[in-house]
């Protein structure tokens, strides 16, 4: 799309310019200000050596057709031969092109209508429509709702009259007194969990022996479906969870570390999952409003209801919380166990890392008396005299005085290795000097014969 002044448009298509849905004046008016726009920009150099000219009515244009089309290879001939022949145009032309075009163009940018995907379920729980394609504004007229009041699907509690809107994990429903629409997400990975709520939905919607009101049990099949998909994922995770810290009892290794903490992470999520259901559910029943104003059915049956007989719909909330209570709790002692096992790798990491280190000290105090001897040895080996190459028992004494070096160095090394790996957090060092016991600061320096 090239763009000649603030009002002036026109579309590039095989190396030709259109100009469409314009009577001839306007045309005439559009062309002569896009020349005009395109001869300064061209003079200033910010456009392509490539301009529009402005024609008298002609072949290309007398066609009955809606816009016309000149070609750039025509373009010079046309504006040569017409140049002579063209007048200005009037303010008035100039403003009216101008204002055609806008309202062209403006005619084409108008917002499209945004399409929802949504399952409808009537009031005998028969399913009505399957991934019906439905406009936002047909939803809001029909549903009585402001087309503000569909963002709120995307809140996790239902407080809006006469409608709950939800959305929970893999659950996105608008629940009314007769009706249950189910918004259906495109490319979702959790179609199997979709069609089996929607298949106990269904079945939940046609029992009405039960006692509860068409939207309650459309909301107990929603929670229920809820807590099936998060037990089934626990399960899932605790039993890998479970198996991976039984392998870590048995060896440690860097593939199993890995993975340890990959569901340390997974774990971290579900949890947090799981935690905000918990509280969007505590949250609705913290606020009697909002329960009460859940009664859908009486106030479809314009039966007054007390705003504080909500007791039926509290215990059906508070059943799904202590479930989802219970599954956080189960969660934490995982997560606890995950810690701790990692803490426990980290010890057995560190203590093995300490007896490397120690491995590589003691190495280095026996290659030190042994060092110590060889030094003994290597003076007695320089090629100078010292009047022990003809005593029958030097050799002997020599070597007994290097090997008795040798021992006594490596000796003393090792017993400092040994004292210092014995050090604990309680002992003290044999430099520090002993301390006087604590006392109160009344006590202080206050002879004993002077206590009573």
């Amino acid at each position: 799309m090239h763009t000649a002044g603030p009002t002036i448009f026109a579309k590039h298509v095989a190396h030709a310019y259109y100009v469409t849905g314009l009577s001839l004046n306007s045309r005439r008016a559009a062309l002569h200000t896009y020349s005009r726009w395109t001869g300064l920009l061209r003079a200033s150099g910010s456009l392509p050596c490539l301009s529009l000219g402005f024609f008298p009515a002609s072949s290309f244009l007398n066609r009955n057709m809606v816009g016309g089309c000149v070609t750039a290879s025509q373009m010079r001939h046309l504006w040569k031969s017409q140049s002579s022949q063209s007048r200005p145009l009037s303010p008035a032309e100039e403003e009216a092109g101008k204002a055609a075009i806008l309202e062209k163009v403006m005619k084409g940018r108008q917002p499209t209508d945004l399409m929802l995907r949504c399952t409808i379920l009537d009031a005998e729980g028969n399913v009505k429509t399957i991934s019906g394609q439905f406009k936002k504004s047909d939803l809001s007229v029909e549903h009585q709702l402001n087309p503000r009041d569909l963002r709120k699907i995307d809140s996790r509690v239902p407080n809006l009259v006469p409608t709950i809107l939800i959305n929970i994990l893999h659950i996105r429903a608008l629940i009314k007194a007769d009706t249950v629409v189910l918004f259906d997400t495109y490319g979702s990975a959790d179609s199997r969990l979709h069609s089996v709520y929607l298949y106990h939905l269904e079945h939940n919607l046609k029992l009405k022996g039960g006692g509860l009101p068409y939207e309650f049990r459309a909301l107990e099949s929603t929670l229920l479906s809820v807590l099936s998909a998060l037990e089934a994922e626990m399960v899932f995770i605790r039993t890998l969870v479970g198996g991976l810290l039984a392998e870590l009892e048995d060896s440690i290794d860097h593939d199993r570390f890995k993975r340890l903490l990959h569901y340390s992470r997974r774990l971290a999520s579900f949890h947090n999952r799981a935690k905000l259901v918990g509280e969007a559910i505590d949250e609705v029943l913290t606020q009697d409003e909002d329960l009460s104003a859940m009664y859908l059915t009486d106030k479809h049956n314009g039966v007054e209801h007390d705003p504080l007989d909500h007791e039926e719909l509290e215990i059906l909330l508070e059943s799904f919380s202590k479930q989802v209570e219970e599954i956080v709790n189960e969660v934490e002692n995982l997560e606890a166990n995950v810690q701790s096992t990692q803490e426990i790798v980290e010890l057995i990491l560190d203590s093995n890392r300490n007896a490397l280190l120690a491995l590589d000290l003691q190495v280095s105090i026996a290659t030190f008396g042994v060092g110590t001897g060889a030094l003994l040895a290597g003076l007695l080996g320089m090629n100078l005299t010292n009047h022990f190459e003809s005593h029958p028992y030097a050799f002997f004494a020599m070597t007994g005085v290097a090997g008795f070096a040798s021992f006594m160095v490596a000796f003393l090394g090792f017993r400092k290795l040994v004292k210092m790996r014995k050090i604990g957090l309680s002992q003290p060092s044999s430099d520090s000097k002993p301390r006087r016991p604590w006392l109160p600061l009344p006590l202080r320096r206050r002879n004993p014969e002077g206590w009573f």
